[in-house]
């Protein structure tokens, strides 16, 4: 007998049927920026598509968000004024928490309204934590600053914390002062697995980064994957509700780990310099993005990720359905 797999290929109605792996707009979640101080949105050069919002065209995007089906928004804010210790980041007329209320209010029984708990955007150095006096990231100091902000985020009503600092220890920190005030119901994304890598720089710019260097000293070595397993581990241990792996396509390895390891959904981001990569290519007609775009998801959808944080969320839920 001859064994012909190429049947179950012969036509895009057989492929259908037998497809293992199915790409849903719920799947998709898509990370938003809210600009403090501007009138008009503005484009990111380096993110083809991609805008730093004002309120009201952030809220307009949420709505688009709903009636494309998408899973969720997570938000990121770039205020005017930054300080040492990020002082923004918990204060409650910052630009992120006057977003994340705008957005609860507009679509927060349609929509799951995610976090981006961190300080980088709103320090004047850079990095994802208060410096020591050594200029090292002291992280115990920054676990205090961590649960502030967990707080006040908590307070505005988004429904999923994104814990994505790589401080030790800050799933049960922030937990813990949750709990204690009450907010026990709170949703945590722990960034588990979130490696240094040169594919963060179109981000950086969405940001307004003021970071020289990088953020090795905390963040993951690509070279490790064992490391992964232990901090997937650890935030598991510590409560986290949802993991991530970020980025996600170099490192679909590690999303199939965490698959393996986690009993909680998993998480994927396919972060900035993925998105402008595609982009740029397309842009000089070397791939053809829509189904560049749609193979790199289905990439890490079949390594295991639940939930898949994209820039391109909104077009491809059009081709979906």
């Amino acid at each position: 007998m001859i064994h012909r797999p190429r049947r179950l290929r012969q036509s895009p109605a057989v492929r259908r049927l037998v497809a293992q792996t199915r790409l849903h707009p719920a799947d998709l979640v898509l990370p938003v920026f809210v600009r403090e101080g501007i009138d008009e949105p503005v484009p990111i050069a380096a993110m083809p598509g991609v805008l730093q919002h004002t309120l009201d065209t952030l809220v307009a995007e949420a709505h688009r968000c709903v009636e494309a089906g998408l899973g969720g928004i997570m938000l990121f804010g770039v205020p005017e004024a930054k300080d040492a210790v990020g002082s923004g980041a918990d204060a409650d007329d910052g630009i992120l928490n006057v977003g994340l209320r705008a957005l609860v209010d507009a679509v927060g029984d349609d929509l799951v309204i995610m976090s981006d708990l961190c300080l980088d955007e709103f320090t004047d150095h850079g990095h994802c934590g208060v410096l020591a006096a050594d200029g090292r990231v002291d992280n115990d100091a920054t676990l205090e600053r961590y649960a502030s902000m967990a707080l006040a985020q908590a307070r505005t009503g988004a429904h999923v914390l994104g814990l994505s600092g790589m401080m030790d220890g800050q799933v049960a920190h922030v937990r813990e002062a949750l709990d204690e005030a009450g907010f026990t119901d709170m949703i945590l994304l722990a960034y588990a697995a979130k490696y240094t890598s040169a594919l963060y720089g179109p981000f950086r710019e969405a940001v307004q980064s003021s970071l020289q260097g990088d953020r090795a000293a905390y963040q993951q070595d690509p070279a490790n994957a064992h490391e992964a397993a232990r901090e997937i581990e650890l935030d598991l241990a510590e409560g986290a509700d949802i993991i991530m792996v970020k980025p996600a396509q170099p490192h679909l390895d590690i999303i199939a780990l965490a698959a393996q390891l986690s009993p909680v959904p998993v998480a994927a981001y396919q972060i900035s310099g993925e998105y402008a990569q595609i982009k740029a290519a397309a842009e000089r007609g070397w791939i053809d993005e829509d189904r560049a775009v749609l193979e790199s998801l289905l990439h890490i959808k079949r390594a295991g990720a639940q939930i898949i944080l994209t820039y391109s969320a909104l077009d491809v839920a059009s081709r979906l359905r």
